[in-house]
């Protein structure tokens, strides 16, 4: 691609360089089936019955021929695919074109054609998705199969991150798909699991506002909820959370400082199973938002006390590096 027409793309929504690169491809099998190249894609993955779409981001490291990474990001409770793909908002596009990785963006489960409104079945929370019995993490493994059908992955380092109740959501990846995932990274969002049995140890990080209005610190559903109650539930803590990943993954004493920003700090148990980690962000403000990101509007501004998505990457690098 040209250096002009590099920069034209640049200026191009997400929305419209995925509608462009589709204008450009016959829609035949054929098409269908070629490998995904650098830029923005949507697929289609069906799973029990149900067709979700997956935005997908392939940075140009992809073009040297090597495995790369995979970032499964998952939107939050009353989200979709493209509005976690907003690099306004949680960054990941940039990160994954800085660190010369996959992420897609898949779809939750939505009554709407458009996929809007969409919810993950974390569980305990959220929505349809967990009302109807949603099987996502069945939906997820499907995601990662058929990206690994099109794109050169590396197996041993495949991730996933969520907002929210797409953070839920990565929890319940680490329980129930510990065998794909090597670890995983939740913002806003606790441990709402019903059962956790992982096959073998995995790296979780957490991230939360002290002043989270939706997904209260210490507990319970906040008055930033879904005005439906009977779509959230009584949301695990943050320490809670904590707890049972130490549990979970044989970690020994206590956590440590590990980083310090200004309104913000980080915390990791160092001893732990296989050499995982175990990590926990705090912002002191922020609310139930991305850190780094612009929140939505008449909600409390985002901490801007650290980059949610490059310390989420920064992460994610060094649970992959050999040990």
């Amino acid at each position: 691609m040209s250096l002009p027409a590099q920069a034209e793309e640049g200026r191009l929504s997400l929305r419209e360089r995925i509608a462009q690169r589709r204008a450009a491809t016959a829609p035949t099998p054929a098409a269908a089936a070629l490998p995904l190249t650098p830029g923005d894609h949507e697929i289609r993955v069906a799973h029990q019955g149900l067709e979700r779409k997956v935005v997908v981001h392939v940075p140009r490291a992809a073009e040297a021929g090597q495995p790369l990474p995979l970032v499964l990001a998952l939107h939050g409770g009353g989200g979709f695919a493209e509005f976690m793909a907003d690099d306004a908002r949680y960054g990941l596009i940039r990160a994954a074109d800085e660190g010369g990785f996959i992420v897609a963006f898949p779809n939750g489960y939505s009554r709407f054609a458009g996929g809007r409104l969409a919810t993950w079945n974390a569980g305990a929370c959220c929505g349809d998705a967990r009302d109807r019995q949603v099987d996502d993490v069945g939906f997820l493994r499907a995601v990662v199969a058929q990206l690994q059908a099109h794109a050169h992955i590396d197996s041993a380092r495949i991730f996933a991150t969520g907002m929210s109740n797409g953070g839920m959501m990565a929890y319940r990846l680490a329980c129930e798909a510990s065998d794909l995932f090597r670890a995983v990274a939740s913002v806003a969002g606790t441990d709402n699991t019903l059962q956790c049995t992982p096959a073998r140890p995995v790296s979780v990080l957490h991230i939360h506002a002290r002043d989270d209005d939706h997904v209260l610190f210490e507990g319970g559903a906040g008055p930033g909820a879904f005005r439906d109650a009977n779509k959230v539930t009584d949301f695990t803590s943050v320490p809670e959370t904590m707890r049972r990943w130490a549990q979970r993954d044989r970690c020994e004493g206590a956590p440590q400082r590990t980083q310090s920003f200004a309104g913000a700090s980080c915390e990791a148990y160092a001893r732990c199973a296989q050499g995982v980690r175990v990590e926990l962000c705090v912002t002191d403000s922020g609310g139930h938002s991305w850190p780094g990101g612009v929140s939505r509007r008449g909600k409390a501004p985002s901490s801007t006390a650290f980059d949610a998505a490059r310390l989420i990457w920064d992460f994610f690098a060094a649970s992959s590096a050999p040990r």
